[in-house]
């Protein structure tokens, strides 16, 4: 490593000179030179500026913010071999909680980066309405339920409560409807009935720890589908219990494995892209790159 880049998003940030200095400092004890310092814009929320950290002869970029950044940055380094750095400072900090990185201390999440090792993972693809503008995801792409939780979650509350505030959004989107889908799995049978949500994920761990798709890996070379679909008040329930203690999939929770999915949706329908909101579609074309991103893991990681 001789260049270190950090693209930060000054908005998750409550002291940006305070964090560089800690940044550079743990670069100066290593022996290196202070990294380049990018901010995102609300125009380009990452990817803009790790082009411009690679043009300039970084070797590793760092993603210093929330999931949306870490996706932006990602995006940009697919198919490459500069590895990606997590420094998270987001709500969710989805692919650290997935890698179990740290996400609660910035010197942690620093020795990772700098003292660890490389390892890579698989990226998710997606295709939205027949586009051919493609759009990666790290850790989970959903249509339905989870997408209208994240689009409402009240910021302010996500503040003060964190990731839990999601809870709350995801009460007041429960209590909608759902939607028809039919998911066509690459090499399986499609199905098509109403359903409250469609995830596709590289990893199945939700935010807190619970496992929706239990046999999903980040480096698998497979993208895990589930098909949420409860009935009533008791497929809720039967739904949350199997999630919560990652039991087998039934009629009210489907799951598949596959390394590309189609899912249609008769009306345009809420999705999200690893907790950002990108609107309501209803075609959605998923692919897997295996082992695209390479990222920098605990050096204890097997």
């Amino acid at each position: 490593m001789t260049q270190l880049a950090v693209v930060a998003n000054p908005s998750k940030l409550d002291d940006a000179e305070k964090i560089r200095a800690v940044i550079d400092e743990a670069c100066a004890a290593r022996g290196l030179e202070p990294p380049l310092w990018i901010e995102t814009t609300v125009e380009d929320p990452g990817s803009g500026q790790t082009r411009e950290a690679l043009e300039q002869g970084a070797d590793l970029v760092c993603a210093l913010g929330g999931d949306g950044t870490v996706r932006a940055v990602a995006e940009a380094l697919a198919g490459g071999d500069v590895p990606l750095g997590l420094l998270p400072a987001g709500t969710g900090n989805l692919l650290a909680r997935a890698l179990g990185l740290p996400v609660d201390s910035l010197e942690d999440a620093l020795a990772v980066v700098l003292d660890g090792r490389t390892s890579r993972i698989d990226v998710g693809a997606l295709k939205l309405d027949g586009s051919d503008d493609e759009h990666v995801f790290l850790v989970m792409a959903g249509m339905g339920l989870d997408a209208e939780t994240m689009a409402h979650a009240d910021e302010r509350l996500k503040g003060v409560l964190g990731w839990p505030a999601y809870l709350v959004s995801g009460v007041k989107a429960a209590a909608r409807g759902g939607f028809t889908a039919r998911v066509q799995p690459r090499d399986g049978r499609a199905t098509s009935r109403t359903v409250r949500a469609v995830v596709i994920g590289n990893s199945g761990t939700l935010t807190g720890g619970m496992e929706l798709m239990p046999e999903a890996q980040l480096d698998d070379g497979l993208l895990d589908a589930a098909v949420i679909a409860p009935s009533g008040l008791p497929g809720w329930i039967r739904t949350i219990r199997t999630v919560l203690t990652g039991g087998r999939a039934h009629e009210h929770l489907e799951r598949h494995q596959s390394t590309g999915y189609r899912v249609s949706a008769r009306h345009p329908t809420a999705v999200q892209l690893d907790g950002d909101a990108v609107g309501e579609h209803r075609l959605l074309e998923f692919h897997v790159r295996p082992g695209a991103l390479p990222v920098r893991v605990l050096a204890t990681n097997a």
